[in-house]
């Protein structure tokens, strides 16, 4: 039988692609590959500044990475054909990413590797424009998107201080509304309803193995040691409890709304389901860097900022869940009280650990993984009294 790969020719035209099986390709998983170093590079820069100003540059610079892998996703949701031009600029692209992960710490060579996807994107697009001529309407809001906030980036290169950081939100908020503006005023093109949950849930994967990555780390930093190995032990089964939660319940009832009514001409539903993963993922990745720091002081000697970034996180979770639960089902009630009254829970739990002297971190973690575990058990209660509809996983 004759690969139908190797039949295919190395170049040809983007086509819409919103119909029939899809699942990740090979390069979409070589691609997130790239946003795997720049989380972690994040969260090492966020564990030596663990302080309010640190806390709001890590928040901003994930929300940069985030949203160009989002964007890069939304493109092959629909126009992927795996032709030779478009490995080639996916892969440029990844190398653009590397380039932001290296250059963490330096705000113009990060920005001027950001520039690269965004100009990459852009070129995407305009050969979509060109050929896809159903798609037209929404192509011309991303191209407008894409092209201000390339601009805004461009321009931001030569500036310093805040006037860098407007231009950068600027550019952001630029590129964000053309999804929104897309949903009604694109003609109506969907996107594959089957393919984007499969990829935001592998960067979720991606973000809680970073979190993972801090128990290994934390556990062979103190030389297993008992007292961190305990803490390491709690802080597994809060991470593993997180990943029920989102995949089994969360997940996959935004999962089921998307693949029920995200096709619909004028739906918010697929809106809904990508923004809210934004906080949800921020969160988790907050939580492993706290994880690591209770691990590496069982003596309670935690830097300041580790309390918020432990118990903050994992309440920003639970947020982001509740909002793609809600977003989704387009009624907020549907997150109340599960998970809703979660968050509240794991506040009131760093509070607690706040407050108390001497708590110590085994205790501090169990408090808000706990928190996070009866979260998964009512869920399961619900789901089988059918009060949440989840999609098969």
């Amino acid at each position: 039988m004759v690969d139908d790969q190797r039949c295919a020719p190395l170049v040809r035209p983007p086509e819409l692609r919103v119909e029939g099986e899809r699942s990740a390709s090979r390069l979409e998983l070589f691609f997130d590959l790239a946003y795997l170093l720049v989380v972690a590079e994040l969260a090492s820069g966020l564990a030596e500044d663990l302080t309010w100003r640190g806390a709001a540059a890590f928040a901003g610079l994930f929300a940069v990475t985030w949203w160009s892998w989002v964007t890069v996703t939304l493109y092959a949701n629909r126009f992927d054909t795996n032709d030779v031009v478009y490995r080639l600029a996916k892969l440029a692209s990844a190398a653009a990413v590397v380039g932001m992960a290296a250059s963490v710490g330096d705000a113009v060579t990060f920005a001027a590797c950001y520039l690269a996807t965004r100009l990459l994107l852009f070129g995407l697009y305009a050969r979509a424009y060109r050929h896809v001529t159903d798609a037209r309407d929404t192509i011309r809001l991303y191209l407008a998107g894409v092209g201000a906030g390339a601009l805004l980036w461009a321009v931001s290169l030569p500036v310093d201080g805040p006037a860098r950081e407007v231009l950068w939100t600027l550019g952001l908020l630029a590129e964000a509304a053309a999804p929104v503006l897309a949903t009604r005023f694109g003609g109506g093109v969907p996107l594959h309803v089957e393919h984007l949950p499969e990829r935001f849930g592998l960067f979720v994967m991606l973000v809680l193995g970073e979190s993972i990555m801090s128990v290994a780390t934390g556990v062979r930093d103190t030389h297993w040691t008992a007292g961190p190995i305990a803490v390491a032990a709690v802080a597994f089964v809060a991470v593993a409890a997180a990943w029920w939660n989102y995949f089994d319940l969360g997940g996959a009832a935004g999962k089921r709304r998307l693949e029920a009514e995200g096709d619909e001409q004028d739906s918010w539903v697929p809106d809904a389901y990508i923004y809210g993963h934004l906080p949800l993922t921020l969160g988790l990745a907050l939580f492993a860097v706290g994880v690591e720091q209770y691990i590496v002081h069982p003596a309670r000697d935690l830097p300041a900022g580790a309390v918020w970034a432990l118990h903050g996180g994992m309440a920003l979770f639970l947020a982001g869940t509740a909002g793609v639960v809600a977003g989704t089902s387009g009624r907020w009630r549907a997150a109340w009280p599960w998970p809703g009254a979660a968050i509240l829970a794991v506040a009131a739990a760093g509070l607690a650990d706040g407050l108390v002297d001497g708590l110590r971190p085994a205790v501090a973690i169990a408090l808000t993984g706990g928190v996070v575990v009866a979260t998964v058990l009512a869920g399961i209660r619900r789901q089988r009294r059918g009060r949440l509809q989840t999609a098969e996983t």
